[in-house]
């Protein structure tokens, strides 16, 4: 199994900011909302100035289903807190702008890889994503859809940091299932965190709460 591609619980761009990132989000941490404003600075507003932050929506998993075929994304280039009200009206008015789905090709390709290379795959392996560590790629599109359905469906603890490869590099996952909102940062590692892009990825049921939080810190913001 290539573990290489994804790992769990490592430390992150947080764990330089806060002596524990796991507690510094628990509702009883008595800094709670600071190290909220500070986390909230650092993966959105940093990354909106210079140009390099996607907004990635998702949306397509309707009454429970968890498909790995159905899940869609839309992505929206944030520039100022303009472009996040736009992406909240498309999702609250009518009008749905292009998606793509999410997994379908990636998943596609390596399984169609794995099985020409003589691995033996179930017939039905793209709807067992525990299952897709097995072959090459796996493991990193099953991290990747695991931390969707966190963000779609829930999730217990408050934080949660991991690593995993994706079609852009080596990626840092922030997720956070907070009071105010649910929604995960892909970042780059070190100084590539000021050159490529960072995406916000959040479910479409979430885009007026984590907007709401946002403009409520936004005069924090425009004092530093």
């Amino acid at each position: 199994m290539p573990y290489s591609e994804a790992r769990e619980h490592t430390q992150g761009r947080l764990h330089e900011l806060f002596s524990d990132p796991y507690l510094a989000f628990d509702n009883d941490s008595q800094e709670r909302l600071l190290h909220l404003r500070v986390m909230l600075y650092v993966f959105v507003l940093r990354p909106m100035e210079r140009g390099l932050l996607t907004l990635r929506v998702l949306h397509g998993w309707e009454n429970g289903g968890c498909e790995a075929s159905d899940l869609l994304g839309t992505e929206y280039t944030l520039k100022n807190f303009d472009d996040l009200e736009k992406a909240v009206a498309d999702f609250t008015g009518e009008r749905r702008v292009p998606s793509r789905h999410l997994f379908h090709k990636p998943l596609t390709k390596a399984i169609a890889s794995a099985r020409a290379r003589g691995v033996e795959l179930d017939d039905d392996i793209e709807n067992l994503p525990a299952r897709w560590p097995a072959f090459d790629a796996g493991l990193m599109l099953y991290t990747l859809f695991k931390m969707c359905h966190r963000l779609v469906y829930g999730e217990d603890d408050f934080y949660r940091s991991s690593e995993c490869r994706t079609e852009n590099g080596l990626r840092e996952l922030h997720e956070f299932h907070l009071e105010e909102g649910e929604f995960a940062f892909l970042v780059p590692r070190g100084q590539a965190f000021m050159q490529e892009p960072t995406v916000m990825v959040l479910h479409e049921s979430q885009l007026e709460p984590v907007h709401r939080m946002l403009v409520e810190s936004r005069p924090l913001f425009s004092s530093i």
